[in-house]
């Protein structure tokens, strides 16, 4: 789980002041293209990017050799998200003025947007070592550090810019961040509790909500995901309000959660899925079902609502074709996904048992196929064929399959006792006795599925949480 603060935007991109004008001697031609440039930065001041970006473009040939011309036409450009336009003009005016720390912390950020972290890491660098007493220069290397994964290296970057800014919004959040990843979790929490007695925001609630969970005082987290919903009922503050209450099994409170946050965001499909497992765990599969489909259809090449899907409607089978639909798209979405084709296999043999006339054996046969091909360490898949090898008492094809499906997880209730079933058949009494042996002792485990459905929760939640911080 990640801070969401910061997306690849730095806290100050540009932090240039232009005291000085280029230098332009005093005849007229020479004051007009003067006059032009400091229209170009009012321009750029009152954010008219574009605007100071052509006035600057008609400068560049009297003055090919200016440092504030390349270096705001170089923001300008980046302010407006054409890096690729950008990193030439900054990288000129690093040329320039290679002394310059907010010259090479530009550069860096702008690499950064452009996709180039080891050459940003290079310029950020160098800024630090042009300014080591600056707190821009300390901060945004750590920052950047953080958004590198690079804990231990941002911590006390950011500590020094803290004893340089102490009142710095930006680098508190960062600093308390970098604290809750590397697990100092004591001081994080006080780092958050001394910036809410100087700003009281929703983001602040969210990341004393995280360092909570972490710390397992999940009746807390819960408070603070709360109080940080009604700040700012943000996307991810109602994802992880809801998704909070849903991992400790508050299933009806999650729901209402959930439903309230795919009304405000209702091309969310993260807060769909989210309502549709808690839906599902509550035992609504039919509402289950519906709002797992509207979750696939708002994003259908995301993987994770297809799983839960399936276990919904193994509860609840009586949106077959919207199901099987849907699956089918996203087996053709994803030809080389193991578990695209299986599902899709599955959906089409549970949509159409009981209607002969529409089931396709066969092409549930080649979807299983196709999934064991495509992983063959995936246990389910062998499970499933070897059930459709049995049902049709083609018993010397089905027991391989169990066996080979136990090999990969030998914990896997039914496919003992399916197992078990073909041995009966084939007249082998004592290895069926002791398949079934171990069926009963693996079903008297109720705590083991209860720990996996928790489990699977968290998966979703922390990924799900993940992913929104990987978003531009």
């Amino acid at each position: 789980m990640v801070g969401r603060r910061f997306l690849y935007t730095l806290s100050i991109l540009f932090p240039l002041a232009f005291s000085a004008s280029p230098s332009f001697s005093q005849d007229p031609q020479e004051q007009k293209l003067d006059r032009q440039f400091q229209s170009a930065v009012a321009s750029y001041d009152a954010g008219h990017f574009a605007e100071a970006a052509a006035q600057l473009e008609t400068l560049l040939p009297y003055a090919k050799t200016t440092f504030e011309i390349h270096e705001l036409l170089g923001i300008c450009y980046a302010s407006q998200s054409q890096d690729a336009k950008a990193l030439p003009q900054l990288e000129i005016a690093v040329r320039l003025k290679p002394d310059s720390a907010a010259a090479h912390t530009n550069l860096a950020a702008s690499l950064v947007h452009a996709g180039k972290a080891e050459l940003a890491a290079e310029h950020f660098r160098k800024a630090l070592s042009l300014a080591p007493q600056e707190y821009d220069a300390n901060h945004n290397l750590g920052e950047f550090y953080i958004q590198s994964g690079k804990i231990k290296d941002a911590l006390p970057l950011l500590e020094k810019a803290q004893l340089l800014q102490p009142s710095s919004y930006d680098n508190g959040y960062d600093l308390a961040l970098a604290d809750f990843l590397a697990g100092l979790l004591s001081q994080a929490r006080t780092v958050v509790q001394s910036m809410l007695q100087q700003k009281n925001t929703g983001e602040l609630h969210n990341l004393l909500g995280q360092i909570d969970e972490k710390d397992g005082k999940y009746v807390a987290a819960a408070n603070e995901f709360e109080v940080a919903a009604h700040l700012d009922p943000s996307e991810d503050n109602l994802f992880d309000w809801g998704s909070e209450l849903m991992l400790h099994r508050t299933y009806e409170p999650a729901i209402d959660i959930f439903k309230e946050a795919t009304r405000r965001y209702p091309t969310s499909p993260r807060l769909m899925t989210g309502f549709g497992m808690a839906l599902d765990l509550l035992g609504k599969y039919d509402e289950a079902v519906k709002a797992l489909l509207a979750a696939a259809d708002l994003d259908p090449s995301d993987p994770r609502c297809y799983l839960y899907l399936s276990k919904a409607f193994d509860s609840s089978p009586t949106q077959a074709e919207d199901v099987i639909q849907r699956f089918h798209r996203y087996a053709a979405l994803k030809p080389d996904s193991a578990l695209a084709q299986y599902y899709y296999a599955m959906s089409l043999w549970k949509g159409k048992r009981g209607q002969e006339a529409g089931l396709d054996l066969h092409t549930v046969e080649s979807l299983l196929q196709r999934a064991i091909e495509l992983d063959g360490t995936i246990a389910e898949p062998h499970v499933e064929l070897g059930n459709l090898y049995a049902d049709q008492r083609l018993f010397a094809k089905s027991l391989p399959e169990y066996k080979r499906a136990l090999e990969l997880n030998p914990n896997l209730p039914d496919a003992h006792y399916r197992l078990g079933q073909d041995y009966v058949h084939l007249g082998q009494k004592e290895q069926a006795q002791s398949e079934f042996d171990v069926y009963q002792r693996l079903r008297a485990e109720h705590l083991a599925q209860i720990d996996k459905e928790k489990a699977d929760v968290q998966q979703f939640v922390y990924a799900a949480r993940s992913t929104s911080t990987a978003k531009p």
